[in-house]
């Protein structure tokens, strides 16, 4: 029996703990970006700073002020139609340039599959589903029914910030 060689983390928030198993074998350059992130210890005291219920929450850009942390140089987005948008898969956030990616990510808190890869398209490239979660759906809905509202300019933000404790290889 051979041992798994992706890398498993355990995300601690405010509001319980998570676990999961990143797609090394599936997605190398996301999940060594997200690693390098992790191990830098990047995401500890950011927020989930943008909630939308029935469809996911995303984090690792802001601190609970809404100021946005700066971050390394982007990764190529590794969207391929094997890696889907399902409930509790990791996935990276970016703009509408598809190779936008840097430290942002979201959990899926549904199956989106108008997220996944279709093609090679502005349109259809998809968005990178690179780990699951593997405990801590409880705490993903959790997070996903906090009340939310406008900050700034940016809506979808938990009125109370739901922080990201911690990161770290599990």
């Amino acid at each position: 029996m051979s041992k798994n060689p992706n890398p498993t983390l355990v995300i601690e928030t405010s509001l319980g703990t998570m676990k999961a198993e990143l797609w090394a074998d599936k997605a190398p350059k996301t999940a060594a970006n997200f690693l390098d992130y992790v191990d830098k210890k990047f995401y500890d005291g950011l927020i989930f700073h943008r909630v939308i219920d029935a469809f996911m929450v995303q984090g690792g850009g802001f601190d609970a002020k809404m100021v946005q942390k700066p971050t390394a140089a982007c990764v190529k987005n590794e969207a391929a139609a094997s890696l889907r948008n399902d409930r509790g898969t990791l996935a990276m956030a970016r703009t509408s340039d598809i190779h936008s990616a840097s430290s942002q990510f979201f959990i899926n808190l549904v199956d989106n599959d108008f997220l996944n890869h279709k093609d090679e398209t502005s349109r259809g490239f998809g968005y990178c589903a690179f780990g699951k979660l593997t405990e801590g759906l409880d705490v993903l809905d959790k997070i996903g029914k906090v009340p939310t509202g406008r900050v700034g300019g940016s809506d979808d933000v938990p009125k109370t910030a739901v922080e990201i404790k911690s990161i770290k290889r599990g």
